[in-house]
């Protein structure tokens, strides 16, 4: 991470970026998610690194992340945690049943920065750990800079074991450096 952007309980986008550059990960499908268009979706869409692959729906992301998955390149899906729940029957048969490493960066909205997921208010944030461990499906909170370190190596164990991975963001990641 860059050092000079570091702040402790600060999430900054341009870290999560740099992240998904060092897991050699250049094809994004993402559909705007209003936790993270500001500090990753904006920043994405300008990057020529990357691939942005404007999606109606979550499910076609997750789609066209297993398809790209065959063809030996790695894929994320940028969505929100609604998107998240409307797209679990394409996370079941994609990602789980056909062993796919299909990798989601998943803004939490509504979460209370600090808070722990299952302890939010937000109804709709509550639920989705326990249905991430039903679906026997990895995830990962990612809410502060620190956490961002956890990204590389849990997207590498996703493609080395081919199997899915959430990447949950628990606060609005900052813009800029």
């Amino acid at each position: 991470m860059n050092a000079g952007a570091r702040s402790k309980g600060a999430l900054h986008g341009a870290n999560i970026i740099q992240a998904i550059k060092a897991a050699d990960v250049r094809h994004i499908a993402a559909l705007p998610d209003i936790t993270t268009v500001d500090g990753l979706l904006k920043p994405i869409a300008l990057d020529p690194a990357f691939d942005l692959i404007r999606v109606c729906k979550e499910d076609e992301g997750i789609g066209i992340c297993a398809g790209l998955s065959y063809c030996d390149q790695r894929a994320l899906v940028l969505m929100q945690s609604t998107g998240l729940l409307d797209s679990v029957n394409a996370l079941r048969c994609n990602a789980v049943e056909y062993q796919q490493p299909i990798c989601l960066l998943v803004g939490l909205i509504g979460k209370e920065p600090g808070v722990a997921p299952r302890a939010s208010s937000e109804y709709g944030v509550r639920i989705v750990e326990p249905i991430l461990e039903a679906l026997q499906i990895d995830h990962i909170l990612i809410e502060t800079d620190d956490d961002v370190d956890k990204m590389v190596p849990a997207i590498a164990r996703a493609y080395i074991a081919s199997r899915p991975l959430v990447m949950l963001i628990g606060r609005r990641p900052e813009a800029g450096q």
